[in-house]
């Protein structure tokens, strides 16, 4: 029983680490922007991402259920998947963050596990259906980011067509503030539940654990007197990791993408918060960084092609292609080891 409480608190650690890599990485999805506009200084645009992170990771669990029991089948889950899947996401987090690239924390994680679940148990153990239908949003969210941070540009274009440009800059420089917060809360309620699920999984499955075999998915609230930890501790993990911030991509999207001014920082957040809110209001986890990434492009494209540094674009998005085979493979080989190990 020692070990057991010894690796439940691992991987509970593992989980609260992952949180904080996610915040660390993707602070600059909801922040990059507001930050490159000089419509906030650095600090206070992290204060407030992290602020608004912890209240979109605390007010909902769908995409946590989808992550617990969708990508590897309930009866095959067990630690040493969790813990692979949870360092496979980490260790590439990492790397990415060194670089300054921006990456998808929900992909690292869906791969990661899809390899542990692999390694551990056969292609048997993987949720096909509900895995398809996260890869399928690889392709769609960045798409509607694209197109819809275009369609919002152009419309604010013409609305303000005759206004003069110190009145748009006063105007856009206040309404940037909302739409990063907008940003950051949304961000929140989809990345924010990766820790939730990973903390829920491990409690039902730890033989150490007073959950041991106890389906706990439909209990997870902050009103829950026993339950109410786990949102806390990790949308506290989430909005420490935005707070510490990772410098270098924020740079990359805040400034190396294309050229921006409040209005354009508005029209990408406003644009890509809608659609990570849509997608979170169905359980669907999708990649918070594709979508402002893609929202930031599309907005740039409204001058013309050439603003946006596309040699910047093809690099972020072949770490994005990269992500899930290296994750997976990650994944399978913490897994095979643990397997050994054990």
């Amino acid at each position: 029983m020692p070990e057991h409480l010894a690796l439940l608190i691992g991987v509970i650690a593992a989980a609260i680490g992952f949180g904080i890599a996610n915040g660390f990485n993707d602070a600059a999805n909801a922040i990059s922007t507001v930050i490159g506009t000089r419509t906030l200084s650095p600090r206070a645009a992290i204060i407030m991402a992290a602020c608004f992170n912890f209240l979109g990771a605390a007010t909902g669990t769908a995409v946590a259920v989808t992550i617990g029991k969708g990508i590897v089948s309930p009866e095959f889950m067990d630690m040493n998947i969790v813990l692979a899947g949870t360092g496979a996401a980490i260790i590439w987090a990492l790397l990415a963050t060194r670089f300054g690239m921006p990456i998808s924390l929900t992909h690292c994680l869906v791969a990661g596990l899809v390899g542990a679940g692999i390694a551990a148990s056969g292609s048997g153990a993987i949720v096909w259906g509900v895995l398809t239908r996260v890869i399928s949003a690889v392709g769609i969210a960045p798409l509607l980011g694209l197109v819809a941070g275009f369609l919002v540009m152009v419309a604010i274009m013409w609305l303000f067509r005759k206004a003069a440009p110190e009145r748009v800059q006063g105007v856009f420089s206040r309404l940037q503030v909302v739409s990063a917060a907008f940003m950051a809360y949304s961000h929140g309620k989809n990345d924010g539940q990766m820790p939730i699920a990973l903390i829920t999984t491990v409690l039902m499955v730890s033989p150490a654990s007073p959950y041991y075999n106890t389906n706990l998915w439909g209990h997870l609230s902050l009103l829950d007197p026993n339950l109410w930890w786990v949102i806390v501790v990790s949308a506290t993990s989430i909005s420490l990791g935005t707070f510490i911030g990772g410098r270098r991509v924020i740079e990359t999207l805040g400034l190396k993408v294309t050229t921006l001014r409040p209005v354009n920082g508005f029209a990408a957040e406003a644009s890509a918060a809608s659609v990570i809110e849509l997608a979170s209001r169905f359980g669907i986890p999708v990649s918070t960084t594709h979508c402002i990434a893609s929202a930031i492009m599309g907005v740039g494209a409204t001058r013309r092609l050439s603003a946006v540094r596309w040699g910047i674009a093809r690099n972020i998005v072949l770490v994005w292609i990269l992500t899930f085979p290296v994750c997976g493979a990650l994944g399978w080989l913490i897994a095979s080891l643990l397997k050994i190990v054990a």
